[in-house]
């Protein structure tokens, strides 16, 4: 998977660095003083990640938790995100990391033990004024397509067993569910899965696992006991874009009971000017370019309002339609609950 890897000095016999080193016995080593004394440094094209690909290995410095955008998660309550990774070793293509690095390269951050503390603190601040926080990751990666090899999914499932008050969400496109299924099950740990229509999947979240696959992975984490919730986000707008997604989710709910559904967002796609220039280079033949877009409240590239509003409406009153408690519902990253008309 690595051509190679490069380790920060302080980590150079960590046992955790060298587990991950010595699962790729092929892949050069090298020791470094920091990771962004190389990474990201030099321009390196996105779709170069199908030939080649390095790995990083370090410390993740500066602000380790971040609060979340609006419209981020179920209102009311704040949202923070940690970063543990950077970059995916999947490759859709409306993806906003390859507008975001220089590099497709991957980092993975080490030093778990400083963002549960941070974690800690931010809970503990809610705390006091009443509040449930929620943690997000998979910002900057996905967050269980490398967890058999990274091994902290343990660390932080140990943190949120001692904070009953605050919830995780581990955000993934991802089937490997094999280290999240030797956990024991928590109230306050969900897992989502992004899921879109089965030719859909094909055409843009490319290298990703299968809709069969992920609804598999979302069945069994179910049947184990684990919270699940589910993102149809990015929607990709064709002519028949209601009957797949009416069709979807029948689908989900074959392997996940209704009632046993946490949330579900539903959001179009979208895109900074960055990230749409660098779409417009790598896919120019993508679908994503088919449909006028445009500039919308936010500075992001979507389609304009009266489309957005029909497109979330339609998919809403599928989901009702299919017994989903309304209040579970909520748009991502849009500019309210307005733009979808109550049932």
């Amino acid at each position: 998977m690595f051509d190679k890897i490069f380790v920060e000095k302080s980590y150079e016999t960590n046992a955790r660095a060298l587990s991950i080193i010595n699962r790729f016995p092929k892949a050069k080593v090298s020791v470094i003083d920091k990771i962004e004394d190389i990474f990201n440094r030099v321009k390196k094209p996105y779709l170069q990640k199908n030939e080649s690909l390095n790995l990083f290995l370090g410390e993740k410095k500066g602000q380790l938790v971040k609060e979340a955008p609006d419209a981020y998660g179920l209102s009311g309550e704040p949202h923070y995100y940690f970063i543990h990774a950077y970059n995916c070793i999947y490759e859709c293509n409306y993806c906003y990391l390859q507008g975001y690095f220089n590099s497709p390269d991957i980092v993975l951050f080490l030093n778990h033990r400083d963002i549960c503390n941070e974690i800690e603190s931010v809970t503990e601040e809610c705390s006091k004024k009443g509040l449930t926080p929620w943690f997000h990751a998979g910002e900057f990666s996905d967050s269980l397509a490398l967890t058999h090899i990274t091994g902290e999914l343990e660390i932080y499932h140990e943190l949120f067993s001692r904070l009953p008050e605050a919830k995780l969400e581990l955000r993934t496109k991802s089937a490997n569910i094999k280290a999240l299924l030797e956990l024991t099950p928590k109230k306050n740990i969900i897992t989502t899965f992004s899921l879109s229509p089965a030719d859909k999947i094909k055409k843009n979240d490319l290298q990703t696992p299968s809709l069969r696959a992920r609804l598999n992975a979302i069945r069994k984490l179910a049947d184990a006991g684990h919270p699940i919730g589910i993102h149809f986000d990015p929607v990709v707008y064709d002519e028949n874009f209601k009957e797949k997604y009416t069709q979807l989710v029948e689908e989900l709910f074959e392997s996940l009971p209704v009632d046993k559904l946490e949330y579900i967002s539903v959001g179009v796609v979208r895109f900074t000017k960055d990230v749409f220039h660098q779409v417009k280079k790598n896919y120019p033949s993508s679908e994503l370019l088919s449909s006028e877009l445009i500039k919308s409240f936010d500075g992001k590239i979507r389609y304009n309002r009266p489309m957005r509003l029909w497109i979330l409406s339609t998919i809403r009153e599928v989901l009702l339609n299919a017994n989903v408690d309304k209040e579970k519902i909520y748009l991502c990253m849009e500019e309210d609950d307005e733009l979808v008309i109550d049932s």
